[in-house]
């Protein structure tokens, strides 16, 4: 027994000095791991990560604490396990109809090198689009349970590069330095390294664990490590989630690629998804049978598939004592009436789904009564409200709800801190999440655009589009508003979020201000048409804060959205992406104030090829939308009165 014990540490001593590297499919990214003596640390794990030749990580460490007590030196290397992966897989809906996984994948199993002799396992996985890792903590010795306490996870650049960064995932993002950032910045966050290479840092699969943010690593210039928020405890063996380091040449490229985090989530795990509907919503503001009726009717004129009962339908929503398994109207919100019933069954005979809004504190105290009672209603998904973020307790109990909403055939919607890291590949009745500061803060056409090329790289988000609010003419326009819903991805996308359709009652009271009816301007034509599923997507332009162009398919058509900030701008759109063999139409939809409308919106229509190039123009708060369609079908040329 001991000169087998001999070997194996001897083995274990070759190996550690020895460093191994894993390449992306198309060996543009480098990721190099080894075990060495590093930054006053001896025999620690190691890793880099390069692109194109040149180092965009540096060498950084990376470590756990068990019960307070460092796993990150005297480590060495037990055995390397290469392997990769070469497949494809098809979403339930997503930003494209279909998702390459193609990685090399490199499992290294670590043993420390004195007593108490603990084990540690790294798993790295090269992408095309980024580098990624976890741990994993595996069954060993008498130990069935473990205590994370800390993580190590460094990421140390070659210089204070410029970075986006927030603090909380609803709030203000500010364009600093690495060196500037504050304990507890979000993820993910974009980085830019040159004016060609571009990171972005994150978190994949967080499950059943602590949610992982970023603070500056302490004494080391130039560096960011990882932040967790509270302890992770599990039986072994556990693994963490993955930590990824996205690279591309663009921002716009980190945005294409966002797919990386689904790929690293587990598949569906829901056998029959035919129930799992994405649509456009309109949220009910009034509380009432009436209002319910007139917004059933608007989704069915208007091509949305989904009203929501926000807040006050069961009562005040931050009473303990509200119960949501039957309604009682917050008279602060609403003096009623409402039958609830006669509304869903009005919308079943319209084609209509009704969606309720559930604050947490009713959730947390009901879910397992009213899941069930909610499916025999005929609901088809629920908000869950203000839920809980950050410890592993709410972490765990999040995706446990989005599982029992699974087991009773409901969608689900989360607000409000909460961001994707990619459970909906998993469990796709997850179809959309809060995490954003959407149009109910106001923002600035800057700071979403900030938003769209950080927040957005996460996946989907529920931005609450709103179209007729005084908030668009003093923030963007209505043109820019038309794009948003483009740009920015969610399954179940909000619509006219502070308006109501003509012949609904007025609305009592709530946050958010006076809602406005809905006209009849011609270019609600295009909120009619957009799908909020895409077959294919691709970034034309984008500089963070500053501009964006999107172009996604859906079918044989294209929608372009073109979001502006600061300057007026022109860019071109090749139009490439096209059909070659087909002649299109294209309808743009364009901010102009000579159009005697109050939204100021002019449309031109006018035959296109893949040839053309479009050329798209914006003031500085402006923006642009344009559907393209073949110019055979019937709706291609539809001169609206």
């Amino acid at each position: 027994m001991k000169k087998v014990m001999v070997g194996v540490l001897s083995l274990m001593i070759i190996c550690s000095v020895r460093a191994v590297e894993v390449k992306s499919p198309d060996g543009r990214i480098i990721l190099n791991f080894s075990v060495k003596d590093f930054s006053g640390v001896k025999a620690c794990p190691v890793y880099s990560v390069a692109y194109k030749g040149k180092a965009v990580i540096a060498d950084s460490r990376l470590g756990l604490e068990l019960g307070k007590v460092p796993l990150v030196e005297g480590m060495a290397i037990v055995r390397e396990t290469p392997c990769n992966n070469d497949t494809t897989w098809k979403p339930v809906y997503g930003e494209r109809s279909s998702y390459r996984d193609n990685y090399n994948q490199l499992a290294v199993e670590l043993k420390e090198t004195a007593v108490p002799n603990r084990l540690l396992n790294l798993t790295f996985r090269v992408y095309n689009e980024g580098a990624a890792f976890c741990y994993t903590i595996p069954k060993q010795g008498v130990m069935e349970k473990v205590d994370i306490t800390r993580e190590q996870s460094e990421f140390r650049f070659l210089a204070d590069h410029a970075a986006w960064a927030v603090s909380s995932a609803q709030g203000i993002y500010t364009n600093t330095t690495i060196s500037k950032i504050k304990p507890g910045c979000e993820r993910p966050l974009p980085i830019q390294v040159a004016d060609d290479v571009f990171i972005a840092i994150g978190e994949a699969k967080l499950v059943d664990a602590a949610r992982m943010k970023f603070e500056v690593l302490r004494d080391v210039p130039n560096a960011l490590v990882s932040k967790l928020d509270g302890n992770t405890e599990g039986s072994l063996p556990l693994t963490t989630p993955w930590r990824f380091v996205m690279v591309a040449g663009s921002a716009g490229q980190l945005l294409e690629n966002n797919f990386i985090i689904l790929n690293l989530n587990d598949p569906c795990a829901i056998v029959d998804t035919s129930w799992i509907k994405p649509g456009k919503v309109i949220r009910e503001v009034t509380l009432t049978t009436a209002g319910g009726k007139a917004c059933i009717d608007f989704a069915v004129a208007r091509g949305l598939q989904y009203i929501e009962y926000d807040a006050g339908w069961y009562g005040h929503e931050y009473d303990k004592a509200s119960d949501a398994s039957a309604v009682n109207l917050d008279p602060k919100r609403s003096k009623g009436p409402l039958d609830l019933q006669e509304v869903i069954k009005y919308g079943n005979e319209k084609g209509i789904g009704v969606l309720l809004y559930v604050n947490h504190l009713a959730a947390e105290k009901q879910l397992d009564q009213i899941l069930p009672l909610y499916r025999k209603w005929g609901i088809k998904g629920v908000k869950y409200g203000f839920v809980n973020v950050g410890p592993q307790q709410w972490t765990s109990w999040l995706h446990m709800a989005v599982r029992k909403a699974a087991d009773n055939q409901l969608m689900v919607d989360a607000h409000d801190e909460y961001r994707t890291t990619g459970y909906t590949r998993t469990y796709p009745n997850f179809m959309t999440c809060e995490g954003i500061g959407g149009d109910e803060i106001s923002p600035s056409n800057t700071q979403t655009l900030n938003i769209l090329f950080s927040r957005m790289i996460a996946g989907c988000a529920d931005n609450t589009i709103c179209y007729y609010d005084k908030r668009v003419d003093k923030n963007s326009s209505h043109a820019y508003q038309l794009a948003k819903a483009v740009c920015i991805y969610s399954p179940w996308q909000f619509l006219y979020w502070y308006d109501r359709p003509k012949g609904a009652p007025k609305k009592v009271g709530g946050a958010g201000g006076t809602e406005t009816d809905i006209g009849g301007e011609p270019e609600l034509e295009f909120y009619d048409k957009v799908p909020v599923v895409w077959d294919d997507t691709k970034v034309i332009h984008g500089k963070i804060g500053e501009f964006a162009v999107m172009a996604r398919r859906s079918g044989d058509d294209w929608y372009i959205g073109y979001m502006n900030s600061g300057a007026d701008r022109k860019l071109d759109v090749p139009l490439e992406f096209l059909r070659k063999d087909r002649k299109y139409v294209a309808h743009i939809y364009s901010d102009d104030p000579a159009v005697q409308t109050r939204t100021h919106v002019r449309i031109d229509r006018f035959v296109v090829n893949a040839g053309n190039v479009l050329k798209l123009s914006a003031t500085a708060q402006g923006g642009q939308a344009v559907r393209i369609v073949p110019a055979s079908r019937q709706d291609a040329f539809p001169f609206y009165k």
